[in-house]
């Protein structure tokens, strides 16, 4: 059934958006695949669209396209006072640099992750405790290549959920990459936060996830010192 709504939220990085419809409780999910309009999306635009329920995951809009365009206005016929055409392309040069500026903007999101250095000086340590600990004899041989295969596991975990929560599809729950952190995960869950751009801006979801590091490397230490034995 299709329903009018309005534009409430667009993310121009992860290319994807939410509608409320006074039609829906709920606000509706679409990505840019199944935007039909000639302008890129902007919040506050209204459009109508093809509501659809699937997944569990709440409603999700197809075929969204500006309300302007369904309605296909007739342009307005210039009035003998209307000024020369020449007068109306003048301003024109005026607005060209500052839009250019807009578009290149979002680029200066890309690139390697920041404020690396606490983290990455972490990973080592962490890395020479599991060395220590396989040199004296205090850690069976296989960890080191289980947590190689673990925080690959991990990294891919996030990649899917990513994929996942772009496509509107199926998500992983966060307690499950919590689990995956807190059993030697962290390091390549750090890396996809950094490099997929993904549940890197969530306090709440960055608070678990350095408690699941705190406790996983007192852990360890505690193991390789001798305490836990």
């Amino acid at each position: 059934m299709q329903k009018q709504g309005t534009v409430i939220r667009w993310d121009a990085t992860r290319a994807f958006g939410f509608i409320r419809s006074p039609d829906t409780s709920a606000d509706v999910f679409f990505h840019v695949r199944d935007y039909r309009g000639s302008a890129a999306p902007r919040e506050g635009l209204a459009v109508v669209y093809e509501e659809i329920h699937g997944g569990g995951k709440g409603p999700r809009a197809m075929a969204v396209q500006p309300m302007a365009q369904q309605g296909h206005a007739p342009q307005p016929r210039p009035s003998a006072k209307s000024p020369p055409q020449r007068a109306r392309h003048e301003p024109a040069q005026r607005v060209t640099k500052p839009q250019t500026q807009r578009r290149r903007r979002p680029a200066a999101n890309s690139g390697p992750p920041t404020h690396a250095g606490p983290a990455l000086v972490l990973m080592l340590g962490w890395l020479a405790l599991l060395a220590w600990g396989l040199w004296a004899g205090r850690l069976p041989w296989w960890v080191m290549s289980a947590a190689v295969a673990i925080n690959l596991l991990t990294f891919l975990v996030y990649a899917i959920d990513k994929s996942a929560a772009q496509n509107g599809q199926w998500r992983t729950k966060e307690s499950h990459l919590h689990l995956l952190s807190l059993a030697g995960g962290w390091p390549g869950a750090w890396f996809a936060q950094q490099w997929l751009r993904h549940k890197s801006r969530k306090l709440e979801f960055r608070a678990v996830y350095w408690t699941t590091v705190v406790l996983h490397c007192g852990a360890l230490g505690a193991w390789v010192g001798g305490w836990l034995r």
